[in-house]
């Protein structure tokens, strides 16, 4: 029975069925499942999947993001029920996700917030439009690693140069791996200001998540 409950949590997020998804995650919840094992077994061989197919390109951005959302409702289920038992999920890291002041454009943002997710990073996500001191601020109150800046029109762009500068500013530059991204932004726009990483997509952003994070471990 528990074997073919976390076939089907795989098959709803490669399906992007979030109705489905949500409904099995609290179905495991009611039964007492082990919810590490839920989501390690059953909802991220479904993200996991996803990736292979859009990279395979047999999946585009709709069902990308059909399984996105259907994986961020499966794991809002979940997650509460851990933090409650005191279960600590394994982590790759912390980041701090957002777009930039000026810009209300989230999709992008919100795919690679939740594939991060999937991927066993820690996400606190500050949604769009948002000022640049809150992303400081919050990636000082929850020890980020990473500060990740979504942009998607040319001129929200500068406000990724400028944090980057505050954080230059303030003295706080070594303390946060920046990453940015989004439609007019290019890896010569990272390097120009600073950033520590580019990406021109959600999974791509969590390879060069995941490497930075291998670096990061190395060093210490």
């Amino acid at each position: 029975m528990k074997e073919a409950m976390l076939e089907k949590m795989t098959k709803a997020i490669v399906d992007g069925n979030r109705a489905v998804a949500e409904s099995l995650a609290r179905e495991a919840v009611k039964n007492g499942l082990d919810l590490l094992e839920v989501i390690e077994k059953g909802f991220v061989p479904g993200i996991q999947k996803v990736g292979e197919l859009w990279e395979k390109g047999d999946y585009f951005l709709p069902e990308l993001i059909s399984s996105a959302e259907s994986m961020k409702a499966a794991m809002a289920v979940v997650q509460p029920e851990l933090r409650r038992a005191k279960i600590d999920a394994p982590s790759k890291g912390k980041a701090v996700i957002g777009t930039v002041e000026g810009d209300i454009h989230d999709i992008g943002k919100n795919l690679v917030a939740s594939m991060l997710q999937a991927h066993w990073f820690e996400v606190n996500d500050l949604g769009a439009d948002v000022k640049l001191g809150k992303f400081i601020d919050r990636a000082q109150e929850t020890g980020a690693d990473f500060i990740c800046l979504s942009a998607l029109l040319t001129t929200t762009m500068l406000g990724q140069r400028r944090l980057i500068e505050m954080l230059n500013d303030s003295g706080m530059r070594e303390q946060f791996m920046v990453l940015v991204g989004g439609a007019p932004v290019t890896q010569k726009w990272a390097d120009d200001i600073g950033a520590d990483g580019y990406a021109e997509n959600a999974l791509a952003a969590v390879h060069l998540a995941l490497r930075l994070m291998e670096k990061k471990r190395a060093k210490k």
